[in-house]
């Protein structure tokens, strides 16, 4: 069983027994209550306070992190990682931006970071092909909610879990999801749940809007 939860912005804890922490924040600094979980393995996009400043409360004795460009494995789960960028002008405005694939349950999951531009055919190819996409929506600091969908259509995920978009108490000045819903609300069929558990991928293509738990 898969079991996602959203601590708000691109923080996730994703469970199957062990447990991925991705992009934690430490909750005070966003406006957001601390994550409520602890990670085998943290993942980190990008060194911004909102995506790295938690490492240490979502970690334990023997917790690995993993940030940056360096491929390999982290307790046997196999981390690949594709270089992007946090703006449209190659990182020069904002740096540079790691996205994240990896198996759990013979699932594939990409975790896209604070992506701030649409994917060329090159990287497409690369990175697919994914089951589950975390994918940013609420621009200004990332892409936005029809770039976002643009970066769904293209990698064509069964599953998409929209992230980094405005809750309530968040403090970072990005737009809420409703564009992005609206713009793939053709393509994906688009539910609300507190936490994702999924045995086995459904049948539909599914948007889930989950609950922020921080």
């Amino acid at each position: 069983m898969l079991t996602f939860k959203w601590f708000g912005q691109a923080c996730f804890g994703i469970s199957d027994g062990k447990t991925i922490v991705t992009d934690p924040h430490d909750g005070k600094s966003v406006g957001l209550k601390r994550p409520g979980t602890k990670g085998d393995i943290i993942t980190v996009s990008h060194d911004h306070y909102d995506h790295a400043s938690g490492k240490m409360l979502v970690s334990k004795d023997d917790t690995i992190v993993v940030q940056g460009m360096h491929s390999g494995e982290a307790d046997s789960i196999n981390l690949e990682r594709f270089q992007t960028y946090h703006d449209k002008v190659d990182g020069d405005a904002r740096g540079r931006n790691t996205i994240f694939k990896f198996k759990l349950d013979d699932v594939s999951i990409c975790h896209l970071g604070d992506l701030g531009h649409t994917l060329d055919q090159e990287t497409i190819r690369e990175i697919k092909p994914v089951d589950i996409l975390m994918v940013p929506v609420g621009g200004k600091f990332t892409v936005d909610g029809d770039e976002a969908a643009d970066v769904v259509r293209a990698l064509e995920p069964q599953v998409v879990i929209p992230m980094h978009y405005k809750v309530e108490g968040l403090e970072v000045p990005i737009f809420g999801p409703g564009r992005f819903l609206n713009n793939i609300g053709d393509d994906y069929e688009v539910t609300e749940m507190e936490v994702l558990e999924l045995d086995g991928l459904p049948e539909k293509r599914m948007v889930y809007v989950l609950d922020c738990l921080a």
